[in-house]
């Protein structure tokens, strides 16, 4: 604990810029896994539509709802990436 403490000044930054990283990461995944998720939506309405199960005018609502969520995230995602830069 006593070393610790006398080690912060020189560990401190270090850790920091650690927890920096992880929040990064984690971010970046729960993007990842948002786009992903909206992927598996879009090919599920996809398959429903090929199978006949929603007529056309649903699938191109619904379709073009995922497409803009989609895009929004993408669009989030490069003004980070500006911001950062």
């Amino acid at each position: 604990m006593i070393l610790r403490l006398l080690l912060s000044p020189i560990t401190a930054p270090f850790e920091g810029v650690i927890w920096i990283g992880e929040q990064l990461l984690e971010r970046a995944e729960a993007e990842l896994d948002d786009k992903e998720n909206l992927g598996k939506r879009l090919l599920a309405l996809q398959l429903a539509f090929d199978m006949g199960d929603i007529p056309e005018e649903d699938f191109e609502v619904q379709e073009e709802e995922l497409l803009l969520q989609i895009q929004a995230l993408e669009d989030e995602a490069n003004q980070e990436n500006d911001e950062i830069d």
